[in-house]
């Protein structure tokens, strides 16, 4: 895989940004001071468990929170502060500059509007063509993300396609306006594996020929080995550790990270039982203090009653860990 330039220009800078909502009194800390930036042409991956926040993260970056979540810190694309745009400002840069690839590909499509209908309507609404224009637009968007004979099939309705193919049209809608930066939110979660590994392909080959950026949101950590540069890892809302790939998997700087490595099937530990991660996860309406990973962790010191900051451990590792590195152990665990 073509690796981008240590130099490259960040696209997207987030700092200190948390997103919040209060319902029935309670107020839910979804995401909470979370920092990083992507540089261009670069695969960053975010992991992490269900309901850690990865979503919420990907809903914010692209303008989408409902307008019960409360936000603060700072989004920056390009430079501009992207936080606080009207309606009609995150209109004209979502769908064009940046897309996203849902989770869900036969609920991102209108089930009674032609496939291609849906890819000529994202094309026409960022950019001043003619219909029979747009017409060729989407048929060859269509047609560049795998979907045989698109000419043909262009008038057909999402139910006429496996959910692979339907999710190939999310991407070629996604893709439709050559964007800048593409976030990817578990795109191959609802697919079998032969169906994940040419979603995969397809990703990897478009950031190649286009040196697109991309957010690549996923619990899966084969799907991080396989795809990303660098990748960050949340757990209850917060970014616990940010690394390169080879870092990461070889020398883990979080206790968290450890234990999700440890909880992959195995073939060097076969007939060994599966590793779990004891306790819950905490409950992210009630006041948190201190590390959050704290009541799960087996590393626990008296100091982890106090919040640690991201911290550098090398230069391309950080992790918020009062102890972090001192644990860390080696072995490519990428089987």
């Amino acid at each position: 895989m073509t690796r981008p330039a240590v130099e490259a220009p960040p696209i997207v800078e987030l700092s200190h940004a948390s997103v919040a909502f209060a319902n029935e009194g309670a107020t839910t800390s979804a995401v909470h001071d979370v920092s990083f930036s992507v540089r261009e042409g670069e695969i960053f991956g975010i992991v992490g468990e269900s309901g850690c926040g990865k979503s919420t993260l990907a809903q914010m970056l692209m303008g989408l929170l409902p307008g019960t979540a409360k936000v603060s810190g700072s989004l920056r694309y390009k430079g501009e502060e992207l936080l606080g745009q009207s309606a009609e400002e995150w209109r004209r840069l979502r769908g064009n500059r940046m897309s996203l690839i849902s989770q869900d590909p036969r609920a991102a499509l209108d089930a009674v509007t032609p496939i291609g209908h849906q890819v000529a309507e994202t094309i026409r609404a960022h950019r001043k063509v003619s219909r029979r224009e747009a017409r060729a637009l989407a048929i060859a968007a269509l047609a560049d993300t795998g979907i045989g004979r698109a000419e043909e099939r262009y008038g057909d309705p999402p139910h006429r396609f496996s959910g692979g193919m339907c999710q190939r049209v999310v991407i070629a809608a996604a893709l439709a306006n050559q964007p800048d930066l593409l976030i990817a939110d578990e795109p191959t979660t609802a697919l079998d594996v032969t169906i994940q590994a040419q979603i995969l392909a397809l990703l990897r080959g478009l950031r190649e020929r286009s040196n697109m950026t991309v957010i690549l949101i996923t619990h899966d950590m084969g799907v991080i080995a396989q795809m990303c540069d660098r990748v960050g890892v949340m757990y209850a809302g917060e970014l616990v550790e940010v690394a390169n790939v080879q870092e990461i998997f070889t020398r883990p700087g979080h206790p968290y990270t450890e234990a999700l490595f440890g909880a992959i099937p195995s073939a060097r530990r076969h007939g060994q039982p599966l590793q779990t991660i004891p306790g819950q996860v905490p409950d992210l309406s009630k006041p948190l203090a201190g590390c959050r990973f704290k009541d799960r962790c087996r590393y626990r010191i008296e100091q982890c009653d106090q919040p640690p900051a991201l911290a550098e451990i090398s230069p391309s590792q950080a992790a918020a860990c009062w102890k972090r590195g001192s644990f860390r152990s080696g072995g490519d665990r990428r089987d």
